[in-house]
């Protein structure tokens, strides 16, 4: 196990959105000397790291020089120029997760050949380079409607998935190699966030419900503890310790799954990093996504897992119809219920279903909290001066 040397530890993170935000300020807390990648000079953890570096994260020179400047380097997002990773590795750079994992990851198809490999359930799925490819897959049988078509790289928080359930629906067929994926009768979705250090520890976060936005297909409320069967429950902790060990991993991996109409639990897609299905641990559990991840990725002893409270997350997200400066409604009337915790991300520019930030209700039952989370979802509005 290594020692945290506090005083000259520099970590680099990768992008600089709201989960590198939420993650310096755990660093903080420990003295960690942090470093910010990004294009953006106003993003959210630019403005409380250390030192902000203005680069892009897909450009081979910015990502290759940003990491030769710090000790160790990872990263919010998935979507990062690789080869510079894999350079930096060359030269004995330590990079956590690992870059061949994260190309893994980065490809929705080799994503879905591992779980194939490996014996993970997952939906039945087609590889396809091309539109026509799966029309051609179509006129032969190979593919039925109704299907799931997602791009193999670049898709995130809904984007780059398209829902084919008839001939009328293939114009909405998206360009690029795609995964086509047999459509699931989803009775509900959850997730599960693992943690490994080098040592091989591993520990699991409660087993989380998430409800979509059904015009944006993003997370607008998770709920801790879920309310599945306790044998589902066991089958997606046990599915996602297996993954991460599988993978010989560093750091933190959320797993999604589908709960399918028969009962069966079957893996949807995974991210190597903390993640939206985790906001919740910052309050309701011993250790937040945040902390566990810095313990996994500094090769520390990974912290307690156990729920302290139930609660409800629910995401902040800018209203259909305005795009600019951001103004919020409702954080004063929220706050004056009891176990609200609010949390807003720092972004100044409000659009159309974009995150600005996350609420955390916390309650002795779960029924209260959803009661509350309700009602702090119709107060608080995210708009602007300006209409779009």
């Amino acid at each position: 196990m290594e020692r945290l040397v506090t005083s000259s530890l520099k970590l680099g993170i990768i992008a600089g959105g709201q989960l590198g935000k939420m993650l310096i300020q755990e660093a903080s807390k420990w003295d960690i000397i942090t470093y910010v990648l990004d294009n953006d000079e106003d993003c959210p953890a630019g403005k409380i790291a250390s030192c902000f570096i203005k680069g892009n994260h897909l450009d081979f020179d910015s990502v290759y020089q940003f990491g030769k400047k710090v000790d160790v380097l990872t990263f919010e997002i998935e979507n990062v120029n690789i080869e510079a990773l894999k350079k930096l590795k060359s030269e004995g750079h330590r990079i956590v997760p690992d870059p061949e994992i994260l190309e893994l990851i980065q490809d929705k198809g080799l994503q879905k050949e591992f779980y194939k490999t490996n014996g993970i359930p997952t939906s039945p799925f087609t590889l396809c380079e091309s539109e026509t490819a799966i029309v051609q897959g179509i006129e032969k049988g190979d593919i039925h409607f109704p299907f799931v078509q997602k791009l193999r790289k670049g898709g995130y928080d809904g984007r780059g998935v398209a829902v084919i359930n008839n001939r009328d629906d293939l114009k909405k067929m998206l360009p690029g190699p795609s995964v086509i994926e047999e459509k699931v009768e989803i009775i509900k979705e959850i997730a599960v966030i693992a943690a490994r250090n080098r040592k091989g520890e591993i520990k699991c976060y409660p087993v989380v419900e998430m409800l979509f936005d059904p015009n944006a297909n993003l997370v607008n409320k998770l709920i801790c503890p879920s309310s599945i069967a306790v044998e589902q429950s066991e089958k997606a902790t046990n599915f996602a310790g297996e993954i991460i060990e599988l993978l010989n991993m560093e750091g933190l991996l959320a797993v999604e799954f589908f709960i399918d109409s028969k009962g069966g639990v079957i893996v949807n897609e995974i991210a190597p990093r903390p993640h939206n299905s985790g906001h919740h641990t910052i309050e309701s559990i011993i250790t937040s996504q945040f902390e566990q991840h810095l313990r996994a990725i500094l090769n520390l002893p990974l912290g307690s897992t156990k729920l302290k409270l139930p609660s409800v997350m629910i995401n902040i997200l800018g209203a259909d119809g305005y795009n600019g400066p951001v103004i919020y409604e409702g954080l004063t009337e929220s706050m004056s219920i009891d176990g609200v915790k609010i949390h807003l991300y720092g972004k100044k520019i409000t659009k159309p279903y974009r995150k600005m930030g996350h609420v955390t209700v916390l309650s002795s039952s779960l029924a209260c909290a959803l009661k509350k989370a309700e009602k702090v979802k119709q107060l608080i509005k995210v708009k602007s001066w300006k209409e779009s």
